[in-house]
């Protein structure tokens, strides 16, 4: 028994002493391993370190590089016509009867249409309308156009004192006149601007195609850095003037009046110092594809060929759904979270228990803005506006007052408002503008600026003020 245990300690013991020297062999190769292993991973930390900064600095730069660019309104200048060109009601009339074979009852129809419309006494006509009979010709829309471009941009330019060599984009929108050459081609040579500006030049898009310009600058302004933009917005009275004896066609007559914005984009870090509002969000929506929004705003010749603008009788209801769309893409981007929310249950429930009789919630748009420019295209889109946004008389009246002074601007009617808003003293730093404009095709634009600082009142002795009195 003794033995037994003896023998098998012994086999223990010779195998510990030949496991010892393998053991301490192994505890070499592993301490060797380990030092290798450590050097590899010392190694791959200080590549994965390297690839990693590579990576940060890489990503930083592309973000810089690629992110939209910020895009600063320098200053803006609307055209003041001269006061020779000033068009009461009545003298209205007469030259209305002096410019085509009216009837007593279409006299009487443009009558009642100055009456309604909210246009005062002190709207302008272009030199060419005022005379009997009326000299309107290719030659007249052309001075028309010079006189309203080249009036504002001299009192921009008199008050920003900018280089013109500087101007590297240049965005004209007129929708009925389009001489050869270009509008843009008329700016360039005036003022001797660069051979290698961006210059195009926007017709046919309507009263909305003021915010289509601004948005193709803006866009201009992502790819050319370290540039200005120009942006133009008129509308030629001479050329568009209808002649015929279709109420349809008279309307746009009694509303359009001599009117001319320009704008003053850049994208300059700098400019952010001296700029009076960054462009914060630009929404435009196209009801193009419904027959009667493509329709409601339409050229066309009459049964005696006369050319002519029609417009439906549908207008206001059609701007009305246009405005809806709008709203709908551009809430998310402004209104607080709790009108969103309302907002959203309001149409799922719609939606989902098919009631019509849940009207669709409107948020409260004055808590997401300070000053509203709607486009003064008569005083039945303002009203419709009015109502369907829940607004206070305060917040439509630039868009009245604009359209009392000045009638419809087309597309630079936003701008007299907001040059009226500004003229009142009324934008502080921080304040949200919304502009909304409406066009034809159907179009519903519109744009958000944030004021950079306290706009101060214009100074009379820099440059033309529209709204002096």
């Amino acid at each position: 028994m003794h033995l037994k245990y003896i023998k098998f300690g012994c086999h223990y013991l010779i195998f510990i002493i030949f496991l010892i020297p393998v053991l301490i062999e192994a505890a070499r190769i592993k301490s060797e391993t380990v030092d290798i292993l450590w050097l590899q991973f010392q190694f791959d930390l200080m590549n994965i370190l390297t690839c990693s900064l590579f990576i940060v600095l890489g990503s930083t730069l592309y973000i810089i590089i690629s992110r939209p660019q910020p895009v600063y309104l320098v200053s803006h200048a609307c055209y003041q016509p001269p006061s020779h060109l000033q068009v009461p009601s009545q003298h209205y009339l007469e030259l209305a009867r002096a410019i085509g074979n009216l009837n007593e009852s279409s006299f009487e129809f443009q009558r009642k249409i100055l009456e309604r419309s909210g246009l005062g006494e002190e709207t302008y006509l272009p030199q060419a309308l005022h005379c009997i009979p009326s000299e309107a010709s290719m030659v007249t829309a052309r001075e028309e156009a010079e006189h309203v471009m080249f009036g504002a941009l001299d009192s921009l330019f008199c008050s920003t004192n900018i280089n013109l060599q500087d101007i590297g984009i240049l965005v004209v929108n007129c929708s009925l006149f389009n001489p050869i050459p270009s509008l843009s081609a008329m700016i360039i040579h005036k003022y001797g601007l660069r051979c290698n500006i961006k210059s195009f030049n926007l017709s046919g898009m309507g009263c909305s195609s003021g915010l289509i310009a601004v948005g193709l600058a803006k866009d201009l302004l992502q790819v050319h850095r370290n540039t200005y933009a120009i942006v133009v917005s008129t509308e030629n009275v001479t050329q568009s003037t209808y002649s015929g004896d279709n109420k349809s066609m008279m309307i746009a007559n009694c509303l359009f009046r001599v009117g001319g914005a320009v704008i003053l984009l850049s994208n300059k870090p700098q400019d952010k110092q001296r700029a009076m509002y960054k462009l914060a969000h630009l929404v435009r929506i196209h009801r193009g594809l419904d027959d009667k929004s493509f329709t409601c705003v339409y050229q066309e010749q009459d049964k005696t060929g006369v050319l002519g603008v029609s417009l439906s009788k549908d207008l206001t209801n059609i701007a009305g759904d246009a405005l809806k769309i709008n709203i709908t893409t551009l809430g998310p981007l402004v209104l607080p979270v709790k009108e969103q929310l309302r907002f959203f249950v309001t149409m799922v429930v719609k939606k989902l228990f098919r009631k019509s009789e849940i009207k669709t919630y409107i948020p409260n748009f004055k808590l997401a803005f300070d000053h509203f420019c709607i486009h003064a295209g008569g005083r039945g889109v303002i009203d419709e506006l009015e109502k369907s946004l829940q607004l206070l008389p305060v917040h439509v009246e630039a868009s009245r007052m604009t359209l009392q002074r000045f009638g419809n601007t087309s597309s630079s009617s936003i701008w007299y408002e907001l040059a009226y808003i500004e003229s009142k003293g009324r934008v502080c730093k921080n304040d949200r503008i919304w502009q909304i404009s409406f066009g034809s095709g159907f179009k519903c634009n519109s744009a958000v600026w944030v004021a950079l600082k306290n706009v101060k009142k214009p100074s009379t002795s820099t440059k033309q003020i529209p709204w002096e009195a």
